[in-house]
């Protein structure tokens, strides 16, 4: 049985070595431990906010997206996009949504698994959550250029303004119209998660090779 399980989940720690390392192997463990904790954390922050400059709007309309929820100027935001033949912020992403907080919390188990195997395995565990992230800001740099560029051209406006491509991070330009792009905490937390597991790797590593070296010799 013991031997099943280690060929799973990588050699155990000898009692011994344990106490003579501890630190070795007690470092890819607190780094995965608290990158699964800050995207945890992440849940319930804001992930991205965005910033529209208009003529008639000075101080500008700013929208809060959290994983499963848009905050702020919405339904200002909406009413103006109208003119131009923008669908609704909220039909954005709908499947995404759905299921971005499970998906997460799949993310947060999955790096805590990681800190019970011992061998290559942990870094496929940890795969997802490291390139969380990206695929997070991808998948919105998708939908900002299905909305930009699926203009109703019927819409009173859709003369005025061509069909454009927001920009997901920075400053961008639409017609007389500025928009401000940035990451919210949600974000930065599920960044220095990527990071986190990324530097608990190279240590994971360092600690275990040798023991599943040794298994295998």
């Amino acid at each position: 049985m013991t031997e099943n399980v280690e060929k799973i989940l990588g050699p155990r720690v000898p009692a011994e070595e344990m106490r003579a390392n501890r630190g070795r192997y007690l470092l890819p463990t607190a780094l995965f431990l608290l990158a699964a904790l800050l995207l945890l954390v992440s849940i319930f922050q804001p992930y991205w906010h965005m910033t529209l400059f208009a003529p008639q709007y000075p101080k500008g309309l700013t929208v809060h997206a959290y994983l499963n929820d848009l905050e702020g100027d919405v339904s200002e935001l909406d009413g103006l996009n109208h003119y131009i033949g923008m669908r609704p912020l909220a039909e954005a992403a709908s499947f995404e949504k759905s299921i971005s907080v499970i998906g997460v919390a799949v993310l947060v188990l999955l790096v805590l698994a990681a800190v019970f195997v011992h061998n290559r395995w942990a870094a496929l565990l940890a795969l997802p959550a490291l390139l969380f992230p990206v695929i997070f800001l991808l998948d919105l740099q998708f939908w900002l250029a299905n909305f930009g560029t699926n203009l109703d051209p019927t819409a009173a406006l859709s003369s005025s303004v061509k069909p454009f491509v927001p920009k997901v991070l920075g400053e961008g330009l639409i017609a007389q119209f500025k928009t401000v792009a940035k990451p919210g905490v949600g974000l930065w937390l599920a960044m220095l998660a990527s990071l986190l597991i990324l530097i608990g790797l190279y240590f994971h590593r360092r600690a275990y090779k040798p023991l599943v070296e040794a298994a295998k010799g």
